[in-house]
């Protein structure tokens, strides 16, 4: 055809880094430790929850309310409202959606405008540039900065702080939204509350939605706690919390995640949903809905999944920081979620010339080169930073630790054939 076929908000977003990666590490022989999900299956009531809804009642194989199933609705109602001290309404306050990820997409488009400034917390999930951009608003970036560590210690995600002076010179009158990650993805930082509080003010100041994309927040260790910024003092009103079934009991290919906050906003959500999702699987939400119930029986309890998954994970967390240090990888030690970064300026110091174009960040070469010559798969880092920021932030790659232990065990065996190869 000669009309041109690509809507215009499509371009320069048309490149993933999943896609180019993950394609890489289909044709190695490799461990990959790039993209972020369990190789171990769901707990067993979360398994049993779903063989029920495919073999009990066959109504749930037809629609169910558009905005949610109710028994879901109402179990997210009961079990988050305790957790963010609101009475929530099931039908007003809770839009069940097609993942984490539909959730973001249904708010972007139900809320950001023509013109309005979005600001985002960088390194960011790398969604959230694209999806402001597809509704028409301008990304605003404020960088979390890493503080200098003494030699010869790890450095932690706790580190990685926002210089408050430079997050208020980002909020003016034409600021729609601020996007917060807690856990953040990549770094695995946990918002304290004191960051949050700054954050608040902020939002409150200058009448600012927040978007609290908060998928990890039982992934949290050292006794680390994850505090919703909905919580805090006037803040329901102006915020959207969204949250993860898939991350929240090891089942990432259910796509079930929801979207919580007050009408006012949330009715913007349902209209932008009856008119492009309408509808999400019911059979994945009962599955849901049925593994809270048995959730919200433990909660607190050592017999609960939320207490027992961080414990496990945060094993696998320590297991792989040995490991990658090993060969000179340093390790930035995670608060919480499925990731850590690793620091490879020695190696960038070591091996500054590795294949790729003149303009590719380092780290995007080395993790090529560690595919190809390693056998292991990583993400770089890079990738989740605005591009004038990317050359600065480009001597880290994120690892995915929330791994089986066979896998853990295969990529020590990559590492020691690595370790061999270092020695004189």
């Amino acid at each position: 055809m000669s009309k041109r076929l690509q809507a215009r908000r499509l371009d320069g977003i048309d490149h993933n880094p999943w896609v180019e990666f993950g394609k890489m590490a289909s044709e190695y022989d490799v461990v990959n430790l790039g993209q972020g999900f369990p190789d171990f299956p769901p707990p067993d009531f979360a398994i049993q929850a779903f063989q029920l809804a495919l073999n009990s009642d066959f109504m749930l194989n037809q629609y169910t309310k558009a905005f949610g199933y109710p028994p879901l609705t109402k179990i997210l109602a009961s079990f988050f409202g305790k957790l963010l001290g609101q009475e929530i309404d099931p039908l007003k306050n809770v839009l069940v959606t097609v993942g984490a990820y539909g959730a973001l997409f249904t708010a972007f488009q139900a809320l950001v405008d023509e013109g309005d400034e979005v600001i985002i917390v960088e390194p960011f999930f790398d969604c959230y540039e694209p999806m402001t951009l597809m509704a028409g608003g301008r990304p605003v970036f404020v960088t979390l900065k890493p503080s200098p560590t003494q030699d010869g210690e790890l450095d932690s995600a706790s580190n990685w702080q926002l210089d408050p002076t430079e997050l208020a010179s980002k909020f003016t009158s034409r600021t729609k939204a601020l996007i917060l990650n807690t856990p953040n993805n990549p770094v695995g930082k946990v918002f304290s509350k004191a960051e949050l509080e700054l954050v608040a003010s902020l939002c409150q100041q200058h009448d600012v939605i927040c978007i609290s994309d908060e998928v990890y927040q039982w992934l949290v260790y050292d006794g680390h706690q994850h505090i919703s910024i909905a919580s805090l003092p006037g803040m329901w009103e102006r915020t959207l919390t969204i949250g993860s079934a898939g991350k929240s009991f090891s089942a990432t290919g259910w796509k079930v995640g929801w979207a919580l906050g007050p009408d006012s906003l949330m009715k913007h959500l349902r209209t932008v949903h009856q008119n492009t999702i309408y509808h999400c699987p019911t059979q994945g939400q009962a599955a849901v809905a049925q593994s809270f119930q048995h959730e919200q029986l433990h909660f607190g309890q050592p017999s609960s999944y939320f207490v027992q998954l961080p414990q496990a994970v945060q094993r696998y967390r320590d297991h792989m920081i040995r490991s990658l240090q090993s060969v000179g990888l340093k390790p930035v030690v995670p608060q919480g979620s499925y990731f850590l970064i690793a620091d490879i300026s020695d190696f960038k110091t070591q091996m500054p010339d590795l294949p790729g174009d003149a303009d590719e960040p380092y780290d995007r070469r080395f993790v090529k080169w560690m595919i190809r010559n390693k056998g292991l798969a990583a993400i770089p880092v890079s990738v989740f930073y605005s591009t004038p920021h990317r050359k600065q932030f480009d001597h880290y790659v994120r690892f995915c630790f929330v791994k089986d232990e066979s896998t853990l065990q295969a990529m020590d065996e990559k590492l020691q054939k690595w370790k061999d190869e270092l020695r004189p």
